[in-house]
């Protein structure tokens, strides 16, 4: 029989192997935490009155950037950024045989620009097409309505990202 310490020395043993297992698993499949965000800019303005709650997003992410300033105005800015909400769509996908909707497809397209005080472009203008479908049930009109909303601040939150992804990827002009 095995005494208390020498359980206890097992069981650390153990531990360290699972702890050395788990990390070499991770690190084989790719596994890299994300690091400190980096832009190429200084300062950005947010044009975005056509897509107000994308814009508020963007606005709170990025002051939370370190060594970046969200100005308020363009002028005052190295960059700005335009962006623009497109297409807000929702549209039928199937019907019920009785010829009522049973799935819809959200639609929302985010047009954008990043150039800085003298027109140039930082990167080419972009477009974000975002897609959600969800079945619909008219015996469960609330619970849907509700999903409907939470898929489209999903959709804004998604839109939002990719945005972000991009702007990290922007470069002066030559």
């Amino acid at each position: 029989m095995l005494s208390s310490e020498n359980k206890l020395k097992r069981r650390a043993l153990l531990r360290s192997a699972l702890c050395l297992g788990v990390a070499g698993t991770l690190s084989a499949c790719g596994f890299k935490l994300r690091g400190q965000v980096a832009y190429t800019f200084q300062s950005i303005a947010i044009n975005g009155a056509e897509a107000p709650g994308v814009t508020e997003d963007l606005r709170k992410l990025l002051t939370r950037v370190t060594g970046l300033k969200v100005e308020e105005h363009p002028k005052d800015a190295q960059v700005t950024l335009d962006l623009k909400q497109m297409s807000d769509d929702k549209s039928v996908l199937s019907l019920t045989s009785g010829g009522r909707a049973r799935e819809y497809v959200l639609t929302k397209v985010y047009a954008f620009r990043l150039y800085d005080k003298e027109g140039n472009d930082w990167m080419p203008p972009g477009e974000i097409d975002i897609q959600r479908t969800y079945s619909y049930d008219d015996t469960q009109r609330l619970a849907r309505e509700i999903q409907e909303q939470n898929l489209i601040l999903e959709m804004q939150q998604d839109a939002v990202q990719q945005i972000l992804r991009r702007l990290q990827k922007a470069l002066p002009p030559d």
